[in-house]
């Protein structure tokens, strides 16, 4: 077996596993989240209070399910997008489009990492608190986590679209 078919299999049970443990912690996070959104309804109209962290736990998760869906999208260049123009492009256009558009898009994934993370440093720098006491840098830095792996997705995809122009896998 050669090294380069060693490495091969490697990336692709990585990539089994990590697709794996994305929609395994999506799932857990909804059902947790439906769980407790039910709970809290419950507990107001017929227990007369509710959780004190429910709301914002739910807010929570709420994020987390958006940035770790944006993670799961871009593992499969799935993002919402607008594309008028690709039905008029040639073959060769299109791939040349999707260089652009991965580029834009890495762009914009590094700024809010950069900017996500500024925000967690200040979190930190202040010890904000979020569910009664816990740090919320902890609970934060999913933002700029999600959003480098997004632009890591895409320099991937980058790479796949640039090869297939560049190579003339692409008919014109």
């Amino acid at each position: 077996m050669s090294s380069t078919s060693g490495i091969g299999a490697f990336v692709d049970n990585a990539a089994r596993v990590g697709r794996w443990l994305e929609n395994a912690l999506l799932g857990v996070l909804l059902v947790s989240m439906i769980l407790l959104a039910t709970t809290q309804i419950l507990l107001r109209d017929f227990g007369g209070g509710s959780l004190v962290w429910g709301d914002e736990a739910i807010r929570l998760m709420v994020l987390w399910l958006a940035i770790i869906g944006g993670i799961a999208a871009a593992r499969e260049d799935r993002h919402i997008s607008i594309d008028v123009l690709s039905r008029f492009l040639s073959a060769k256009a299109r791939f040349v489009s999707a260089v652009i558009v991965d580029l834009f898009t890495i762009a914009v994934c590094l700024a809010l990492a950069w900017y996500g993370w500024q925000m967690v440093s200040e979190a930190f720098e202040y010890d904000d608190e979020l569910l009664g006491g816990l740090p919320a840098w902890i609970f934060q830095a999913v933002i700029p986590a999600g959003f480098l792996c997004m632009a890591w997705r895409y320099f991937i995809w980058l790479l796949k679209h640039a090869k297939a122009v560049f190579a003339g896998e692409v008919e014109s």
